[in-house]
This record gives C-alpha cells, structure tokens and sequence, in this order.
C-alpha cells in the first residue's frame, strides 16, 4: 500500500473487508433470525441482553488483535521481513494470553455480570446458557482474530474473506439445523458458532502456514521474538482497552434499558443489529486506514499519510450520511427480519432510535477515520482518551438520564459520544499531521545535503585517481 493513488488503494483494500464483515455480521444477523423467528422475541431478548456485556471482554479481543497487527505492517512497509517474522511471534504470544484471560473471565464472572446489569428474570437462564457457552470458546474467537489481523497487516484483504464467507454459510446451516430441527434453543444457536469458528480457525491456519509461510517466524525467531513483546502489547493492549471502554459505556447502557422492560430489550437488540450492518462500511474503512498508515509510515511516505487521510475523511463523512438516510428509510424492513410478528412497542422504539441516531452517522465516519490513522502511527493514547469520553457520555446517559426520559436518554447517548470522540480525535491528528509534515521536510532536507554534497565527493574521487595516475 505504498505505491499507488492513496484513495484507491484504501477503498480496493476495503472492499474484501466490507464483504468480510457482512459475513461476519452475518453471524450475528443469522443467530437473531433464527432465534426471533423460531423461537420467539423473548429468546431473542435473552440473548440481545448478554450481547453488550459480551462486548466488554470478547470485544477487547478484536481491537487488541488489530494492535498486535500494527508493528508488523510498520515492518512491512519498511520491507524488513525479519523484522516481520519477529512481531509475528510476540504478537501470538501477547494473542495467547489474552485468550487465556477472556476464557476465564467469561466463564468465572459472567453469571454475576448478567446479575449486575439488572437482566429481567424471565430471561435469565437463556442468557446465561447462551453466554457460558460462547465465553467457554472465546479463545476460538482471539485465534481467529488474531490470524486475520496479521494478514492483513501484510496487504491481504482477500484471504481472511474467503474464510468468513465459508464460516458464514456454515453458521446459517448449522444454526437452523440446531434450532428448526433438533430443538436445541438457544444454547444449539451457540453450539454452531461455535463449531463454525472452529472449523474455519482450522482451515485458515492451514492455507496460511503454507500459502504465506515467509511470514511465520522459524523455531530460533520465536524464541528471540520473546524478548519483544512489548512493542505489540504496546499497541494492541490500549486498543483493546480502548475497545473495552467502550464496551463498559454499553453495558452501563444495558443494565439501564433492561430496567425499562423486555420491549426495549427486544427493541435494543433489533437496533443493535441493524446498527452493526449499518457501521460496517465506516468501520471496514477505519481498519484499511490503519493497515495503509502503518505501512506508510514504516516506508516514511509522510505525504501519502496526510493525502489518504484527507480523502477518506471526506469520503467516511459522506458515507455516514447516506446510512442514515438508509436506515430512517428502510427500517420496517428491517425490523422485519428479526421479527415475525413485531410488537407495536419495538417498532415503535426502533424507528425512534434511527429518527435521531441515523443524523449523527457522521460522527461515527470521522471517529473510525481519525481513530485508526492515529493508531497506525503507533499511538494508541489519544484513541484511548476518545473512548473514555465516549463511556463517560454514555454512563452519564445511563445513570442519570435513563430513569427520566426512558429510550430518549438511550437514543441521544451513543450520538453525543461519537460526537466529542470523533472531536478529540480530529484535534490530535492535525497535531500528528503537523509532526509529519516536520518529519517530511527534515527528509526532503537531508536529501538535499546529499544531492548537494554528491558531486563533491565525485570531483574528490576524480582528484584522487588522477594523482595516483
């Protein structure tokens, strides 16, 4: 991603992650379908309700995967391959333990957490079903992550694709197989995420180990790349924080709306799902943005940075605000995939959400944007500080608001979070650009002393021979 118009390589290096995360949205989608309309809206319910709080842990994972992943393409766009290999095994390592981490954390406190975020009785066990299940093989989840992350880091959009879209099908098959046929409720929808991420985990290594085996580190490189996990970690645990914070904000939100009864459950669940179809584009561009800095700064091309930032920027805002005239439009339609027979209530509280959320749909653009640049740059403090904003918006929302104005306080909330996010972050990267436009002119200085101080040290070497002729 160093060579090329900026703007076009972004958006061709984003189109196999957008049909990427379709599918991978699809996993979701494909679970609430089939528990909404084969089991009912209160299945569906229980299982929105562990949704945030799994989040909160699960969701540390992805943003920490897409971290690890930042040193290596920082490597590979300065063309050191050694030093690829050798970020490659820190960050499985740092990807391990975090496995390791989120299994025990799900499977130990996950019930309590369910208690804490005030989940309604009557959906108490299917949620604790469905969410031990999934906790118990969420270092299924990290591995996966972590592989797809690392391929691309490299330039590969297309393989981690074609895996999803394996993974995807499966998924459906198998999740109304377990459901429709055998009767499994909702712990059968689990089970087949499950064996999905399984088989395609499986499948994946096995392509990449022998398709890109040049990027794996040999026995002696793994074991020096020990001493170098702390670069990975570097990045990837604040990104993963970072993720988590904003899963707390979520949660926060959760436990409010489970206090106002099981339509807005439902209904929060609908939205969620909607909403994640509708945030991929934005997100897709957001990671392609973080893949293209990384490698352009490990290249040194500051130019290309500032150019493919300014573009997408433009683009990202512009996409936000075609998504939310979609989901305004479209959301009957919607709603109806999840449904069979919509409650009044949900609809109602679902339309609500996108009348007001869908405006803000920029904001989002310019946060995924802004976030992942500066990320690609190696800094992960200001993402960090965005977040935090963003939790604390939503806290504020959920502890204070909620209780007053209902679903008005949980519409408003997420909005005015993106709004400050994406703020903070547009005010630090004009303060990265400006520190690269000054590493850009120390470059162009350093080529002209040398262009300068050349043809010197041709008429010296010239002097030279014609002495000792």
């Amino acid at each position: 991603m160093t060579v090329g118009s900026p703007t076009k390589l972004i958006l061709a290096f984003s189109l196999p992650l957008l049909i990427g995360n379709f599918f991978q949205q699809a996993f979701v989608l494909v679970d609430s379908a089939v528990v909404g309309r084969m089991i009912g809206a209160e299945a569906l319910a229980a299982v929105g309700a562990t949704g945030k709080m799994m989040f909160l842990i699960i969701g540390f994972s992805w943003g920490a995967t897409a971290g690890l992943a930042i040193p290596i393409s920082n490597a590979f766009g300065a063309g050191n391959m050694a030093a690829v290999r050798r970020y490659v095994g820190a960050s499985a390592v740092v990807a391990g333990l975090i496995a390791i981490l989120i299994t025990a954390i799900g499977v130990i406190f996950g019930p309590s957490l369910l208690v804490a975020i005030n989940t309604p009785p009557e959906l108490f066990e299917m949620a604790k079903q469905y969410q031990t299940i999934m906790f118990s093989a969420a270092s299924l989840t990290v591995a996966y992550n972590w592989f797809s992350s690392t391929v691309r880091a490299v330039g590969d959009s297309k393989t981690p694709l074609y895996f999803l879209i394996f993974s995807s099908i499966l998924n459906a098959g198998l999740s109304v197989l377990f459901v429709g046929s055998f009767g499994f409720q909702v712990a059968g929808v689990a089970f087949a995420t499950i064996i999905t991420q399984a088989i395609a985990l499986v499948a994946c290594v096995i392509y990449v180990r022998r398709k890109m085996a040049e990027i794996f580190p040999s026995q002696r490189e793994f074991r020096d790349s020990l001493r170098h996990l702390w670069e990975p970690a570097r990045i990837g645990l604040p990104m993963g924080f970072q993720a988590s914070v904003i899963g707390i904000g979520t949660t926060l939100m959760q436990a409010a709306i489970n206090q106002i009864g099981t339509d807005a459950v439902a209904a929060a669940t609908v939205a969620a799902r909607i909403e994640g179809l509708a945030m991929m584009p934005l997100g897709t561009l957001g990671v392609a943005m973080a893949t293209f800095v990384a490698q352009n700064y490990g290249a040194k091309a500051y130019q290309r940075i500032r150019s493919g930032v300014l573009s997408m920027s433009i683009i990202s805002m512009a996409a936000g605000v075609l998504l939310g005239a979609v989901l305004y439009i479209f959301s009957d339609q919607m709603i109806s995939i999840f449904l069979s027979a919509p409650n009044a209530a949900v609809v109602e509280l679902v339309h609500a959400h996108f009348r007001i959320g869908g405006i803000w749909y920029f904001a989002l653009g310019m946060i995924f944007i802004m976030r992942n640049a500066i990320q690609g740059l190696g800094t992960a403090t200001i993402p960090t500080i965005s977040g935090f904003v963003e939790l604390a918006v939503r806290a504020i929302s959920a502890l204070f608001f909620v209780g007053t104005f209902g679903w008005s306080a949980v519409i408003w909330g997420l909005p005015m979070g993106w709004t400050l996010g994406a703020a903070l972050c547009t005010v630090a990267w004009f303060v990265h650009r400006k520190r690269l436009i000054g590493l850009q002119k120390d470059q162009k200085d350093e080529k002209d002393q040398q262009d300068q101080t050349a043809p010197t040290e041709r008429m010296v070497s010239e002097t030279e021979l014609a002495i000792a002729a």
